[in-house]
C-alpha cells in the first residue's frame, strides 16, 4: 500500500491503508468498492457509474449518522436524486474522492462518531 494510516486502536473497522486500486480495512485488502461503518464490517458495495439511489441506499443501512462517499480518483459529485435515500434517512453525508474519504472516515471514528463509508476505490 502506498498510504499508510498509523493508529493506536486499528481494529476491523478502520481503513489502515488506501492506494488507487486498493484499500486496506483492518488486516484485510479488498480491490472492489466496499461499504463500512463504525459497527458494520466492510463489505462488497454495488457502484455504477454514475452512482445511482440504488447504491447511495447502502449507506443507509449502515447505522451511521454521517456517511463519507469516496467516488475513486477525483471527486464526482452524484445527481442530487441518487442522494435522496440519505436525505430521506436524515442522514448527513460528505462527497469527496477516496483517499480524502478515508482520512475523513478515520477521523470521525477516532472522535467516536457513527460513520459510514461508500468507498471506490478505483479510477
Amino acid at each position: 500500500m502506498a498510504l499508510q494510516f498509523i493508529r493506536e486502536s486499528a481494529n476491523d473497522f478502520t481503513i489502515t491503508g488506501f492506494e488507487l486500486g486498493a484499500v486496506r480495512v483492518g488486516s484485510s485488502t479488498f480491490e472492489f468498492p466496499i461499504s463500512l461503518s463504525h459497527n458494520h464490517a466492510a463489505a462488497a458495495w454495488l457502484a455504477p457509474q454514475p452512482l445511482d439511489a440504488a447504491s447511495i441506499a447502502t449507506g443507509a443501512a449502515l447505522d451511521a449518522e454521517i456517511v463519507i462517499i469516496g467516488t475513486g480518483a477525483r471527486l464526482v459529485f452524484p445527481a442530487p436524486a441518487a442522494l435522496q435515500p440519505l436525505r430521506d434517512a436524515r442522514i448527513g453525508f460528505e462527497v469527496m474522492d477516496s483517499r480524502a474519504a478515508c482520512r475523513t472516515y478515520n477521523v470521525l471514528l477516532a472522535e467516536g462518531r457513527k460513520a459510514g463509508l461508500l468507498l471506490i476505490v478505483g479510477d
